[in-house]
């Protein structure tokens, strides 16, 4: 049966209707940009036409920034940190306090947490949290290697027997279980677990929390 001529009306398109039409390597770029999270249709034809009038190599030098970060950044193979080697610039660094580690759902959390300069061990990246209603359960998370740098010392950087674990994970629904999860799995293992002090307030994301914030966190973090 028909759609009703009011339905066909309403996904008409008047430049195709016309005739007119981007050329088709503008409507491909306006397609992919718009694939971006919260970029939608207008705001994907601002940046097509914000390349489009740049001159080339501005065009050329964005190109190879996308290149570039597919084919040169990976996960450190310690923490999971992003890195440009098989470790990142954390667990390279020997200055760095390697029996005590933080461990964060992403690493923008990771970033937010080192603009305190305040943290002067390493970090281990979950790559996410547990959510059952999204399908992510433990095993989608890097838990099973947080466990061996903890079991296994020779895993860790130095060689170094990790004495303390912090869970700095967001202080969300989510967050919170996979926070209980982590220090039900921790238990019996040789080691101490913590979490950040409750300075951050509950529902947040750290990405948003203050350098402040975030440093009284670290600071005043609480056994579990």
């Amino acid at each position: 049966m028909p759609l009703p001529c009011f339905v066909a009306a309403k996904k008409d398109n008047p430049l195709q209707r016309s005739g007119i039409a981007y050329p088709k390597a503008v409507d491909a770029l306006i397609a992919e940009f718009a694939k971006l999270p919260g970029i939608g249709r207008r705001s994907a034809e601002r940046l097509a036409f914000y390349v489009l009038k740049n001159d080339e190599r501005a065009a050329m030098n964005l190109a190879q920034a996308v290149i570039d970060i597919k084919k040169t950044v990976r996960q450190c193979e310690n923490c999971y940190h992003l890195a440009d080697g098989q470790l990142c610039a954390v667990c390279s660094d020997a200055s760095r306090d390697r029996g005590l580690v933080l461990v964060v759902e992403q690493p923008k959390d990771l970033l937010a947490l080192e603009q305190t300069a305040m943290f002067k061990g390493l970090y281990h990246v979950l790559m996410g949290r547990i959510s059952p209603l999204e399908g992510i359960g433990p095993h989608d998370l890097t838990v099973a290697r947080l466990i061996e740098r903890i079991k296994d010392p020779a895993t860790n950087p130095g060689g170094v027997a990790i004495r303390e674990v912090i869970l700095g994970l967001n202080p969300t629904l989510e967050g919170d279980g996979t926070a209980l999860y982590l220090s039900e799995a921790l238990t019996g293992l040789k080691v101490k677990v913590s979490r950040l002090a409750r300075g951050l307030p509950s529902g947040s994301q750290l990405e948003y929390a203050s350098k402040a914030v975030l440093a009284d966190a670290i600071y005043h973090r609480q056994g579990l």
